[in-house]
C-alpha cells in the first residue's frame, strides 16, 4: 500500500488512538453515573485495541522495509 501526502502515516494513526484512549479515560474519571463510565471504558478500549493493530502495523513496515 502506498503513502501520499494527504494519508496519515501508522505512527500518526496511533498517535491519534493514544489521544481518544486517553481523553476517553479522563471521561470515565468524571462521568456521573455507571452507565456513562461504562461508555467511555468502551471507547477507551476500542481505542487501546486499535492502537495495538496499528502498533503491530508499524512493526510490520518496519521489518518489510
Amino acid at each position: 500500500m502506498s503513502n501520499t501526502d494527504d494519508e496519515p502515516t501508522t505512527g500518526q494513526l496511533r498517535a491519534v488512538q493514544l489521544s481518544r484512549e486517553t481523553r476517553a479515560r479522563r471521561a470515565a474519571d468524571r462521568a456521573d453515573s455507571d452507565e456513562e463510565t461504562a461508555q467511555h471504558d468502551r471507547r477507551a478500549a476500542k481505542s487501546a485495541y486499535l492502537r495495538k493493530k496499528l502498533e503491530e502495523r508499524e512493526e510490520a513496515e518496519r521489518r518489510a522495509k
